[in-house]
């Protein structure tokens, strides 16, 4: 069966967009390559032109992940967001709701760590990106200490809303998102050092 120029790279994309979002809603571990082809309308067959093994696809899709993360974040910056609004943005109900959707770090972190040194060393370079993004919102922006805050700042971000999510009554979640945000920004309107 001959397909049309441009289906091969198609379906890669495809299913590495079906892969973040199962990787992020059930963890790396849980989501197998059978389970992510079926979700893509795909055999598990498919699988094996595309990618190498389920490292490779896990390597891509968080990466694929991050850069989309990233594009929103610029996106709303482009739209005047500032940094509370970068905050409360990553910090809210509909955020707290959408693992396949939402950051990579608050869903697979403690998976990342597991990775090949290869998948670890190109989350790296994407977490570098959006921590200079939201380096670029704080007050000192440009100092080593901004990149340090922001660096902190993303962190907690990341633990609110992995506690978040870790509660099972919504007011006890909300309640962890709030005292999130209000730390994060304490922790932004801190003089630097």
């Amino acid at each position: 069966m001959r397909f049309e120029k441009g289906h091969k790279a198609a379906t890669r994309r495809h299913i590495v967009d079906v892969a973040s979002k199962c990787l992020r809603r059930d963890g790396i571990s849980a989501a197998g390559i059978a389970g992510i082809m079926d979700e893509a309308g795909l055999t598990k067959g498919a699988f094996s032109p595309h990618f190498e093994s389920k490292d490779a696809l896990v390597r891509e899709a968080l990466a694929s992940a991050l850069v989309d993360q990233q594009h929103r974040f610029d996106e709303d910056q482009r739209k005047g967001l500032d940094l509370e609004g970068a905050i409360r943005r990553y910090l809210n109900r509909a955020h707290l709701e959408d693992r396949a959707g939402g950051c990579p770090s608050a869903a697979l972190l403690p998976e990342i760590s597991r990775q090949p040194l290869s998948t670890r060393q190109d989350y790296e370079k994407e977490l570098r990106s959006y921590i200079s993004t939201l380096a670029a919102l704080l007050s000192d922006a440009g100092s080593a200490a901004s990149g340090r805050r922001a660096t902190a700042i993303f962190g907690l971000m990341v633990g609110t809303l992995q506690l978040a999510r870790a509660v099972p009554t919504a007011a006890q979640a909300e309640r962890i998102l709030e005292g999130g945000v209000e730390a994060a920004l304490h922790l932004a309107r801190a003089p630097s050092s």
